[in-house]
């Protein structure tokens, strides 16, 4: 198992929940957490238990961010006028990596931050390689020609597991997606409750 597959799936494990959705994912057979003591974690959480897994689920659910990277995000949702949590959202759907997932590109988050990376997709004719680069409505992300015929990238487009969502256009023909708009908490397609609003508490108390 590579150390990335590895991760993923210490991840959901951790959380006692399936957060992608994932047919393997470890979680479908077992509900506790990783390492010797998993089975005895399962105690009720407090206000901050809670709060604390809800950033933790948000974060891990984007391939896992750093702390830095997502208390930067969430100040800038917090900037923006309206309602933070759904800001979180918006600004996490606009990562990159996170619509080249979306658009069924690749068949994880994570494999998604090594395929931008690695220079397989371009921005509006633009080669890109940060996964953290920011989407904008209207943008048009393309896979680069040479990397259109990957067995990966073909597997991915077939995966039945999950489907587009209404704002990214994807065309598998030709390899592109278009970033239509700037998805609310309601739109986006996550296999499991996410809670911003505690996140949002977590960020008050800390």
């Amino acid at each position: 198992m590579t150390k990335r597959t590895s991760a993923k799936y210490k991840i959901d494990r951790r959380m006692g929940e399936n957060i992608w959705g994932r047919p393997k994912s470890p979680v479908n057979r077992r509900e506790y957490g990783p390492g010797q003591h998993g089975q005895r974690r399962k105690g009720k959480l407090s206000d901050f238990g809670l709060q604390l897994r809800a950033k933790q689920k948000l974060k891990g659910y984007y391939g896992d961010l750093t702390e830095k990277q997502f208390r930067r995000i969430f100040a800038d949702a917090e900037r923006r006028k309206g309602d933070t949590g759904e800001n979180l959202i918006g600004l996490l759907e606009q990562r990159l990596d996170a619509v080249v997932y979306r658009a069924k590109f690749v068949a994880t988050v994570f494999a998604a931050r090594q395929f931008v990376n690695h220079g397989h997709v371009t921005v509006n004719g633009k080669r890109v390689n940060i996964p953290s680069y920011r989407v904008q409505e209207g943008d048009v992300i393309e896979v680069r020609e040479k990397s259109k015929q990957m067995a990966a990238l073909l597997e991915a487009t077939q995966l039945a597991e999950r489907d587009v969502p209404d704002y990214v256009e994807a065309d598998h023909s030709k390899m592109t997606a278009t970033f239509v708009r700037i998805p609310g908490l309601g739109d986006v397609p996550y296999a499991v409750q996410m809670e911003p609003n505690l996140v949002i508490e977590y960020y008050a108390q800390n």
